[in-house]
């Protein structure tokens, strides 16, 4: 009974359209939640990169001082 009045149900949102929008909602939360995913990856290797930079520029730093 539960199952029939599921597929009901669906039949009468498919008809009208809001199973449509309700999988277009599913896919675009989706992207979203995937561009918010490479967003934070992208900002961790930038961090990473930074720190890095600036491991080098003190060890260059220090080679100067030294060199003086």
């Amino acid at each position: 009974m539960r199952i029939l009045c599921l597929g009901i149900l669906t039949l009468v949102l498919a008809g009208c359209g809001v199973a449509d929008v309700g999988v277009a909602t599913a896919s675009n939360a989706k992207l979203q939640a995937e561009q918010a995913k490479q967003a934070k990856e992208q900002m961790d290797k930038m961090k990473q990169d930074l720190e890095a930079a600036a491991k080098a520029n003190d060890a260059r730093l220090k080679e100067d001082e030294a060199a003086k």
